[in-house]
């Protein structure tokens, strides 16, 4: 490839690159409500039989709730519980709006994130409110999210179907992530791909809507 005109289309993830997160937040306010241990969110038993599972939206809210409650042994109404698991969330960045909408005149641009239907819920208000969007489709050319989809990054089978919804050619398609591991997933399947690491912002990585020329080796 000889420059970046080859690129068509942009797959942006959402958490860590358009909107920032802090677990921390949210391990803070579950320790308000009285759950100490936080260092159990990182075992396997709920990385992979909660968290994913709500992910993939084989977990329904409701029975989020009641497993996280179930798992640490707390009391909490529903609304409690959701403030909490969204303390991570920070509002969207205006600015990081305004990249996307530039970006989105000279390329095809989609989000694929990893989320859930609390977290989903709200940043959607989030982007109505503040931004005056309907949805994610309407600022994207097309949103797409693990709990709707049932599949998550890293997992190619998820890469793989948004290329063939729009009959892209991955070596014409950019991944940007803030997560290795879907990274290396991506750049497998024959993406180019950017890993985006703090401090670096995804503003960053475009001059008047389209991409910075020193960003991808071909």
């Amino acid at each position: 490839m000889k420059n970046n005109n080859t690129i068509k289309n942009i797959i942006f993830d959402f958490g860590g690159v358009i909107l920032d997160i802090d677990p921390q937040q949210t391990n803070e306010a579950l320790q308000e409500l009285g759950f100490n241990d936080v260092n159990r969110f990182q075992e396997k038993d709920f990385q992979t039989n909660i968290m994913e599972k709500f992910e993939r939206g084989i977990l329904t809210p409701e029975s989020f709730r009641n497993k996280i409650r179930e798992f640490i042994h707390i009391k909490a109404c529903n609304q409690d519980l959701d403030d909490a698991w969204n303390a991570m969330l920070f509002d969207i960045p205006e600015k990081r709006i305004r990249v996307l909408e530039e970006v989105k005149q000279n390329y095809n641009i989609y989000l694929l994130s990893n989320s859930n239907e609390i977290h989903y819920d709200m940043y959607l208000r989030d982007l109505q409110l503040r931004f005056g969007y309907f949805d994610f489709d309407q600022l994207f050319d097309k949103a797409y999210f693990s709990f709707d989809l049932h599949l998550n990054k890293p997992n190619p089978e998820i890469f793989e179907f948004v290329l063939n919804q729009h009959n892209m050619r991955p070596e014409q398609c950019l991944f940007i992530d803030d997560t290795l591991e879907h990274i290396e997933s991506a750049k497998k399947l024959g993406l180019h791909t950017y890993h985006l690491v703090k401090p670096e912002k995804v503003n960053d990585l475009f001059i008047n809507g389209t991409i910075r020329p020193d960003l991808i080796q071909w």
